[in-house]
């Protein structure tokens, strides 16, 4: 699977980039039909403490899928779309096995 991986109003973080290629690599084993993956983490400004962004959008047979989370951290951000997009690729295999 292609990644693409941006970095809006911070600095690129190896580290992140690690850890997230890491998550991406356990579904791509459990889900070998996935294409591309973009990513985008970015920081906004949010007076209640969070504003720490992460967004993946997956490219895979039929409409794309997408998850968003926004949190005080862009490790617990991205643990959360990363659980997001699990369970709607869960439902979308499903729908493969029926046919």
């Amino acid at each position: 699977m292609e990644v693409h991986v941006q970095y809006q109003k911070m600095q690129t973080s190896e580290s992140l980039t690690q850890l997230l290629m890491k998550k991406l690599e356990g579904l791509e084993n459990k889900y070998s039909w996935l294409i591309k993956a973009n990513v985008l983490f970015k920081q906004e400004n949010d007076k209640t403490g969070e504003g720490k962004v992460c967004e993946i959008e997956l490219s895979a047979p039929g409409p794309r899928i997408f998850a968003k989370s926004n949190s005080d951290d862009f490790e617990k951000s991205m643990a959360k779309t990363v659980e997001d997009l699990r369970r709607q690729l869960e439902k979308r295999q499903e729908t493969f096995s029926t046919y």
